[in-house]
């Protein structure tokens, strides 16, 4: 069964599918967050839309009638990203203030191994063992801080996770 938008408008569920995989390309392309589209969809059309509710029309997630109601205002958006790209900052995000997402950090192997074996002797640095790890590793000492409440947060999935199974299994009968 083929279902439609509405009677004037012939959009298939296909159509839907495409579009919502072209939209998040082109947003990750022009580097805005899902957020960054919600508030200025809300800034442009006077309808707030949360990051959660950007993320679940790109998944698919949404009812039908959901999707053919954003898809309209989500075209009009990327026509005006594109139109502004060329603009002095070219990081505007239509309808809302400049909002830039950092580029992911990433860790060279040498010193991902010296912070891992770090965090096997002291999960909590001080302030001050970050700031000797920071001289020697030569990296921000925002990153090797958040790199260990990273792996605190790693650690205690896995010892949930871990958890969660022992109690799981049946108990060997003797």
């Amino acid at each position: 069964m083929v279902e439609f938008c509405s009677e004037e408008d012939t959009t298939t569920s296909d159509d839907l599918e495409q579009f919502a995989k072209e939209f998040k390309q082109r947003r990750i392309k022009l580097h805005f967050t899902q957020a960054d589209v919600g508030l200025a969809l809300g800034k442009l059309y006077g309808s707030m839309f949360s990051q959660t509710h950007i993320c679940r029309f790109e998944a698919l997630q949404l009812s039908f009638k959901n999707m053919c109601k954003l898809k309209p205002l989500l075209v009009k958006w990327l026509e005006e990203a594109d139109s502004n790209r060329g603009s002095a900052s070219g990081t505007d995000v239509p309808g809302s203030p400049v909002r830039k997402r950092k580029k992911r950090t990433s860790i060279e192997l040498t010193a991902k191994t010296a912070l891992e074996n770090y965090f096997n002797k002291n999960p909590r640095p001080s302030s001050q063992e970050i700031d000797v790890l920071v001289q020697n590793l030569g990296i921000e000492k925002e990153v090797v801080r958040v790199w260990f409440c990273n792996r605190r947060q790693k650690e205690k999935r896995l010892s949930e996770s871990l958890t969660a199974e022992a109690d799981n299994e049946p108990a060997e009968s003797q």
